[in-house]
């Protein structure tokens, strides 16, 4: 839901949880790279952003590492998707190697972005995905179950 400053409104996508069991019971660590641009467009604040994650780790478990951009598309900054700073930052804070790890995201920037960082990029399409950022991905998922098993089968990446 964008813009979502409302915990009692987030929901986990279809799949999230069991596919995040599977991923922590291998010992691999998993975190969160979004952009909150309605930060800075003042439609949200950092409080309600934070209120809405925390509600996130409770459904779903707790996260290694959360990494937020704040800023809105035409402030050029160097950390909001698809630029590859958070993703970069998240694997120094996981200790990580980028080539070793795979970002799962539903729009284009997302894959680009772990491009950008030397990561392997998974796109799930969802009702905001378009057309040419399915066919222009490297590797497409048909939902997140789908998408944990690629990353499992990338030769032992995490």
């Amino acid at each position: 839901m964008p813009y979502n400053g409302d915990p009692d409104l987030v929901a986990p996508m279809p799949g999230a949880l069991s596919g995040l069991e599977r991923i922590r019971a291998l010992g691999i660590p998993v975190g969160v790279v979004s952009n909150q641009s309605g930060i800075g467009r003042g439609i949200l604040t950092r409080a309600q952003v934070e209120a809405v994650n925390a509600r996130v780790e409770q459904l779903l478990g707790p996260f290694d590492v959360w990494e937020i951009c704040p800023h809105r598309a035409e402030d050029r900054c160097p950390c909001r998707k698809p630029a590859p700073r958070m993703l970069v930052d998240a694997c120094s804070t996981l200790g990580v190697a980028p080539r070793r790890t795979v970002f799962i995201g539903d729009i284009g920037a997302d894959v680009q972005a772990a491009a950008a960082a030397g990561c392997t990029g998974i796109l799930v399409p969802t009702a905001v995905t378009l057309q040419t950022e399915v066919d222009a991905a490297a590797h497409v998922a048909v939902d997140l179950a789908a998408a944990i098993d690629l990353c499992l089968d990338e030769g032992g990446r995490s």
